[in-house]
């Protein structure tokens, strides 16, 4: 998400150089830096980081295929196999659409449980 730890350092550094690539391997949720990189990069817009604009003059790649969606399966056969099956489930990370994807595919395997998207 880009919102802290080094990786805001080395974008600091980075963004301004137009011989950089900045690659994104999965998510990057709304209202993050990330996102706005992703999405202002393209047009050498801006992005604030700590309070500061920075210009995005670097590449910006995205590789597809990594997404929320992908884990499903395993994520539904970890709640299904419990040897005490939840009564809630809550769903706190991730896209609205991914959340409401899961939410769907726990609701079918595991009855039992009430599957919750708090917002």
């Amino acid at each position: 998400m880009c919102a802290g730890g080094r990786i805001v350092n080395y974008l600091k550094a980075f963004l301004g150089d137009p011989r950089t690539d900045i690659l994104f391997v999965g998510y990057q949720a709304a209202g993050t830096p990330g996102r706005a990189i992703q999405r202002y990069g393209p047009q050498q817009g801006y992005v604030e980081l700590d309070g500061a604009r920075y210009t995005i003059r670097a590449g910006v790649h995205v590789v597809g295929g990594y997404s929320a969606h992908a884990d499903q399966r395993m994520l539904v056969n970890f709640v299904r196999r419990m040897r005490y099956p939840p009564a809630e489930v809550r769903l706190v990370h991730g896209s609205p659409e991914a959340k409401a994807a899961l939410q769907g595919r726990l609701q079918e395997a595991c009855p039992q449980a009430q599957v919750l998207i708090p917002t």
